[in-house]
């Protein structure tokens, strides 16, 4: 009982740990593990581990084959997780760099990691390329806590993050059919039966997968599951696919899940994301009893194989090798020059399904006496606390190294995605500004995106929204709801994280109304409230630009869109091109010269030049 509970606290307390260390969770979880584990038994009298995962007649949680049992069903769970997260439009819209990255670049490390651990360690070809299939994956568990706070260009944080994302499940597939391999062909490799015994693994696993998929989906969608039940019946299912499927093909549960995942996550389902969320909280709580008793079980024996030159070889060989290589080759003809390319070749750390499926395909094969099956644990533990500690502690300074550290971060973050978000959203793109807009209404972030515009679904309540790498080089956040006290929480909760370089509101109606409350820092217009700039917009969706001859001149034009309701002023531009919002810019008292205009949206000044340079900016 003491030593279950302390997994539950231990790894509840790496997680926290990596929370605020801002590291992935699965580095401080494998230490712990280690710590309780193998390395314990060093400093216990009669060599015992204080954490003993199997067995061993006379202390252990698991006898027999519990260990391996749970391992399955908690990576069944896990895997499907990962399977609902990837959509069939965002494989179809890739750009061609990230869909070489997992098609090219998985060829590359499967074929070159093999090599390396068959010549380095002398193991036979098909241990070997197992072992290269499982360190495939990185996934975003570890690539988002190394990123989040790394302000990077847009392209390649986002090409770091989404190779995460698909690479995992098509990863933990690749794995599992050269296992599958392995297993059907023990005596009998390349002949008719082992063949027909891998066929049976592809039938049943796609079969399975994309039945009950559907027959889930008709449930949840014919409400013929209660509520309350719907996530424990989801994960019941999960299990009785993994099983049942397991029963008539061996070892094709793996299989069934992930397939199971990726029908269901491109499915339009009412209670899809609360399903998500529900198997994020069961996965992270797995995640952190899994690996600390994974890596607990490992044995000291099992760290002396790997306690060599050897080892340090082959880590050296896939990090400053091969992954580089798949990269500088799957990015080729593509506009990343060659330091995002040396950047996105260096961080490319191995993450929980490759340590996860280790475990579990290892302990199996060393079950059943493959020669060479008792690496596969140790030196995937070893590539992956190796690649997750040297990118958790040199991406920052790898970044300024190259050249890919953005000193100041100049996107720009628009919380409400209205009609009034997306006109002024678009004009700060053509001006060559990274803009997102987010909102919770799912009909304006579609319009947002028919725009042309990078637009999410967010809830600004929940904590998801600073874990988004994609945000990394926003650095002004203006909060543009029809709500008064959401564009305040806004600006209060998120002005550190994406405000550094100012944070801005609209005025409400009560400081609308009292012009010496509205003089105050950190407001975006003193003269329109949302309902105003709704009105404006809705008459007038264009942005002009208006030549200004000095401060007088300035004066002037601000007094017309002062005293018209139909005219809403909103940036100074530079000569240069760097637009000031127009409270900050007259706060500090910055001179005109010839050159600025006066950004204002709404009905054009009676200017023939002005209607020119409305044309333009609207077309």
């Amino acid at each position: 009982m003491i030593e279950l509970a302390g997994i539950v606290i231990l790894g509840i307390v790496a997680q926290w740990v990596a929370w605020r260390l801002k590291l992935p969770a699965i580095l401080p979880l494998i230490l712990i593990g280690l710590l309780v584990g193998p390395v314990s038994s060093l400093y216990t009298e009669d060599g015992s581990k204080w954490i003993e995962p199997v067995w061993n007649g006379k202390n252990g949680l698991f006898p027999g084959e519990l260990l391996y049992h749970f391992v399955s069903l908690a990576i069944s769970v896990i895997l499907f997780e990962g399977g609902l997260t990837l959509k069939r439009s965002e494989v179809s819209n890739l750009g061609p760099v990230i869909s070489k990255l997992i098609t090219l670049g998985t060829v590359v490390t499967f074929f070159g990691a093999g090599i390396a651990a068959h010549f380095i360690f002398d193991l036979s070809w098909k241990i070997s390329f197992l072992f290269s299939s499982l360190i495939i994956v990185t996934g975003p568990t570890v690539i988002t806590p190394i990123l989040r706070n790394i302000p990077l260009k847009k392209d390649v944080s986002a090409v770091l993050k989404w190779e995460g994302i698909l690479i995992d499940p098509i990863g933990a597939l690749v794995a599992v059919l050269v296992f599958e391999f392995i297993s059907v062909g023990e005596d009998q490799e390349y002949t008719k039966t082992a063949l027909i015994e891998f066929g049976k693994i592809l039938l049943f696993g796609f079969t399975f997968g994309f039945t009950f998929a559907h027959a889930l989906a008709f449930a949840i969608k014919k409400n013929l599951i209660p509520h309350y039940l719907l996530n424990v019946a989801s994960l019941s299912v999960v299990l009785l696919v993994y099983i049942e499927s397991d029963v008539l093909a061996n070892e094709s549960g793996l299989l069934a899940v992930v397939i199971m995942g990726l029908v269901m996550g491109n499915m339009n389902l009412p209670n899809l994301k609360e399903l998500l969320y529900f198997k994020e909280s069961l996965s992270v709580l797995l995640i952190s009893i899994l690996f600390i008793l994974l890596a607990a079980n490992i044995n000291l024996e099992d760290m002396q194989l790997i306690y060599t030159w050897r080892t340090a070889l082959l880590l050296a060989i896939i990090v400053f090798l091969i992954r580089p290589f798949m990269v500088f080759l799957s990015t080729k003809g593509s506009n990343l020059n060659v330091s995002e390319k040396l950047f996105i070749g260096w961080v490319g750390p191995r993450g929980i399904v490759a340590a996860g499926i280790a475990s579990l395909f290892g302990s199996k094969l060393i079950a059943r006496g493959e020669p060479g099956a008792e690496y596969i644990t140790p030196l995937v533990f070893t590539v992956v606390l190796g690649t997750v500690l040297l990118n958790a502690t040199t991406a920052r300074p790898f970044a300024k190294l190259v050249g890919v550290f953005l000193e100041k971060s100049e996107g720009i973050l628009i919380v409400g995605s209205s009609a009034v978000s997306r006109l002024i959203g678009k004009y700060l793109q053509r001006n060559n500004r990274h803009v997102v807009l987010i909102d919770n209404n799912q009909n304006n972030i579609d319009k947002a995106k028919n725009l042309g515009l990078e637009a999410f679904t967010a809830d600004i309540y929940s904590d998801t929204l600073t874990d988004n790498i994609e945000l990394n080089d926003v650095g002004y956040l203006i909060a543009m709801t029809a709500n008064s006290d959401i564009n305040k929480y806004a600006i209060n909760k998120f002005r550190d994280q994406f405000g550094e370089n100012g944070s801005f509101r609209i005025v409400d109606s009560d400081e609308m109304n009292d012009p010496e409350n509205a003089q105050r820092p950190g407001l975006f217009l003193y003269t329109h409230d949302f309902v105003k700039l709704m009105d404006a917009v809705r008459k007038n969706p264009v942005i002009h630009e208006q030549e200004i001859k000095d401060a007088a001149h300035f004066q002037e034009l601000y007094g017309k869109t002062k005293a018209d309701d139909d005219i809403v002023s909103l940036f100074i531009k530079s000569p240069d091109g760097e637009l000031h919002i127009i409270p900050t810019f007259v706060r500090e008292n910055k001179e005109f010269s010839e050159g600025h205009k006066l950004v204002y949206m709404g009905r054009a000044m009676d200017s023939d030049q002005d209607e020119e340079e409305a044309v333009a900016v609207a077309e």
